[in-house]
């Protein structure tokens, strides 16, 4: 049965355009099920979603909404891509993990669309339409050529390829790129319509969802776990982490939280477009990012241009973060001067050490996963799938995500000073053209 949930919800162009919202209920009591899952996101759902079809009982606890962390805030943008390229990865760690890895960011895009497909979610409104990438100068665009070589003649994989500066011009609608990568695998999605399909498929399958219900701490009994809470506590023989992010919300998630460092990401979202200037700029309807260390990415949706970056420091929205988005988008789109910016929201990115996503154990009860760095609907949803069988004793050999420790930053508690420091570095380097 439908409740309402007072707790706050992010005034985003997403919350706008959702479909109906389902209302999952706090927890009303104790509870007891075999695998508790701590985090009501892409991972979260996902999780259950395999953690059921394997024949266990399942309960979600989510502090705020469902999809009110990462799922519900983000661009909406389905990549196979990690922080670290796939050359990098192959001159790392050998030619191997690297083809591992590039097989694990293909097979995160195809689940999304078995995701929406299986579970009747066709107002996620997924569309297969790739990603570009966009040179901001000839050093860049270098680099993304050298990509492209690579991906051709190490790994085989021929759906990228260069665009020039006059085909950039055409299909972004912008004279700012000196050329492109164009990568025809991934695509655009409504996130939250996503993560809140997820939602009512695990919820029809038996799965028991709690809103509005933080968890605040975690206790070992002699056959599992018990999670706290105000309204009740869920014994569970095994838990799951999946807050990402949002780790610090409480003490609950207190041993992965120092392994993240969270970034803010924010974003603005025009007015419709007139139809003469929705036909003009991004023509293909795909997402697009810049090469720039601290990266712009832009997109249409509603009929609206997306337009986000990161940079937005500190743990509440920032105006001056919204004004220097706004204004970036008008100098690189001359042509939206003047169009109103109705929506401005942000949300946090969960950055680790070593740029890379991680899941393991903590102990023989907890397991975690988090850390997708800036490309988390397609990972982060995949991810449950690989959480599923390490719950279940099965193999879960995926990659660096596997087999690789999770670090902890040094220094913690002054993480906010560091991350401006680095932050402004590499502005400043992107200014320079470096």
């Amino acid at each position: 049965m439908a409740h309402t949930v007072p707790v706050s919800e992010i005034a985003s162009l997403w919350r706008d355009t959702t479909a109906d919202r389902p209302e999952f209920g706090p927890l009303t009591g104790d509870l007891s099920c075999d695998v508790a899952i701590i985090g009501g996101g892409y991972t979260g759902l996902t999780t259950a979603r395999y953690l059921m079809a394997a024949g266990l009982s399942v309960a979600v606890v989510e502090a705020h909404r469902i999809g009110w962390g990462g799922s519900g805030r983000n661009g909406g943008v389905v990549g196979g891509k990690f922080r670290i390229s796939f050359a990098d990865m192959a001159a790392r760690w050998g030619i191997d993990v690297a083809r591992r890895m590039h097989d694990l960011g293909l097979e995160a895009i195809d689940h999304v669309a078995e995701t929406v497909e299986a579970l009747a979610i066709p107002q996620a409104d997924y569309r297969s339409t790739g990603a570009l990438r966009c040179a901001h100068n000839a050093h860049s665009l270098q680099a993304l050529e050298r990509e492209v070589a690579w991906l051709h003649q190490t790994l085989g994989d021929r759906a990228c390829r260069i665009l020039s500066r006059a085909e950039m011009a055409e299909e972004t609608g912008s004279p700012d790129f000196v050329g492109g990568m164009l990568n025809s695998h991934g695509g655009i999605i409504h996130p939250l319509n996503y993560v809140l399909g997820i939602a009512r498929a695990v919820a029809a399958h038996g799965a028991a969802l709690a809103e509005a219900t933080p968890v605040t701490g975690l206790r070992r009994t002699t056959d599992g776990v018990a999670l706290e809470t105000a309204r009740g506590t869920v014994r569970a023989k095994q838990v799951v982490i999946a807050t990402n992010a949002y780790s610090d919300l409480t003490p609950a998630t207190g041993a992965v939280r120092t392994a993240i460092i969270p970034f803010r990401s924010a974003m603005v979202a025009t007015a419709p477009l007139s139809p003469e200037l929705n036909a003009r700029l991004m023509t293909a309807d795909r997402s697009y990012t810049e090469t720039r260390r601290m990266m712009r990415w832009f997109r249409k949706a509603d009929g609206r241009v997306l337009y986000g970056g990161r940079g937005a420091f500190g743990k509440a929205d920032s105006a001056a973060a919204f004004a220097a988005l706004e204004t970036a988008m008008v100098a690189q789109f001359p042509e939206l001067k003047g169009v109103a910016v109705t929506h401005r929201w942000s949300g946090l990115v969960a950055m680790t050490m070593d740029s890379l996503p991680h899941l393991s154990r903590l102990d023989d009860r907890v397991v975690f996963c988090l850390g997708y760095n800036g490309s988390g609907v397609a990972l982060s949803s995949m991810i449950g799938r690989y959480a599923a069988r390490l719950v279940t004793g099965q193999p879960a050999e995926a990659g660096l995500l596997t087999a690789t420790a999770l670090r902890h930053v040094p220094l913690y508690p002054i993480r906010e000073p560091a991350v401006r420091l680095v932050a402004g570095w590499y502005q400043f380097l992107d200014r320079i053209g470096l």
